[in-house]
């Protein structure tokens, strides 16, 4: 696809990567529609800086494990823009508890959030873009998926299962839609990051290094403008799945 006047959605998109997401597609003209979970986001800010970028951005709150709430804020977004030409989803919630300890609402939680609220905006867009005669879905995922993680049964579980999602998806929506996946490594540490757990991230990276969203970004540009990119996951780990 061409990403200049292209209109792109993206799932928590006022914050971390998804906030670098939205900024890099717009430097490069792509009109963007985003979404955040909590008021107290900066979602404002995010919307003014993309905006000074000369692009259209249209933003909303959004609960995106509820169906109502996604087609509503699908069929606003279509509305205003006319077409979806690619939908990223990318907000996401990390739990994180021994096993023994997972209750049913963190499952739940990590399930709804993670999978389920993929899944939900997908079968959105996909009638859309089935009907425009082209479309990208680009999901999300982690290392987990691919990896053992103790105290994170449930957030791999579901990660696991947005991998296989993209691959059903990517066969049942060709040839119009193309769906791909990015399993990230570390590229965003808490600004209140240890220097221990800083460490131990640069000693896991084959390149001894963490990464940064803007990585992640520049994946994303190139699965979105690889037209024979699909069904597909990608990493951008310098290396820790081999670690």
């Amino acid at each position: 696809m061409t990403i200049q006047d292209s209109l792109i959605i993206i799932t928590g998109g006022a914050t971390r990567v998804g906030r670098i997401l939205g900024l890099t597609l717009a430097a490069r003209g792509a009109h963007i529609a985003f979404t955040y979970y909590l008021e107290d986001e900066p979602w404002q800010e995010t919307q003014a800086e993309i905006e000074a970028l000369g692009v259209n951005c249209f933003c909303s709150q959004l609960e995106v494990r509820d169906s109502a709430q996604v087609k509503a804020f699908v069929q606003s977004v279509f509305k205003e823009f006319g077409r979806v030409d690619a939908l990223i989803n990318n907000a996401s919630v990390w739990l994180k508890s021994a096993f023994l300890d997972i209750g049913e609402t963190d499952w739940d939680m990590a399930m709804d959030v993670n999978l389920k609220g993929p899944f939900l905006c997908a079968q959105a867009v996909a009638p859309i873009m089935l009907r425009q005669g082209s479309g990208v879905i680009l999901n999300i995922t982690d290392l987990s998926a691919f990896q053992v993680w103790p105290e994170y049964a449930h957030h791999a579980a579901s990660k696991a299962g947005l991998v296989s999602l993209t691959k059903s998806l990517a066969v049942e929506l060709a040839p119009a839609v193309r769906v791909n996946a990015i399993a990230p490594g570390t590229v965003l540490l808490p600004p209140n990051a240890p220097p221990e757990k800083v460490r131990w991230a640069e000693e896991n990276s084959l390149l001894k290094r963490v990464g940064t969203p803007q990585d992640v970004a520049d994946l994303a540009v190139f699965i979105l403008e690889n037209d024979f990119a699909t069904g597909a996951v990608y990493f951008i780990d310098g290396g820790r799945s081999l670690t």
